[in-house]
């Protein structure tokens, strides 16, 4: 099955830099046949075309207020305030595969590294260093469970 593992962050963030470094971490560690990395720093809806084709898609982002290490949720396809913004959400991308594309969206989930210091130029914070390895751990288990 071909999956997509599509990181969202900023590496000059602080801790917003967490889900580009899980994708680097992956990178360095043998991964099922037909898994698909790609970092961006916010998502576009042109986007949309990118998850055509894949059997599932994993979006990662960090987040402040999410419950320590990380929180991995199924995604659903919902209009929210970003459809038409600069910055749009996980749910408005799959919104836009249903209803633009017309084509219904790959089974999709969310996984949010909780962070804590997303300021310019700031470092990965402590805490950051700590989930991304709880999360980076947790994917490729559920990635390679599910070959």
């Amino acid at each position: 099955m071909r999956t997509l593992i599509l990181a969202i962050g900023n590496p000059a963030r602080g801790d917003d830099a967490l889900a580009p470094l899980l994708v680097e971490r992956l990178a360095a560690k043998p991964l099922p046949p037909g898994t698909e990395r790609l970092a961006v720093i916010q998502l576009q809806p042109e986007m949309a075309f990118d998850l055509i084709g894949y059997g599932r898609v994993v979006l990662v982002d960090a987040g402040i207020g999410t419950p320590p290490p990380f929180a991995f949720e199924p995604l659903f396809p919902r209009r929210d305030d970003s459809w038409t913004s600069h910055r749009l959400s996980p749910w408005a991308l799959l919104q836009i595969c249903h209803e633009v594309l017309k084509t219904p969206p790959p089974p999709a989930f969310l996984l949010t590294i909780s962070g804590e210091r997303f300021d310019l130029g700031a470092p990965l914070s402590e805490k950051g260093h700590h989930h991304l390895e709880r999360a980076f751990l947790f994917l490729r288990r559920w990635l390679h469970r599910f070959r």
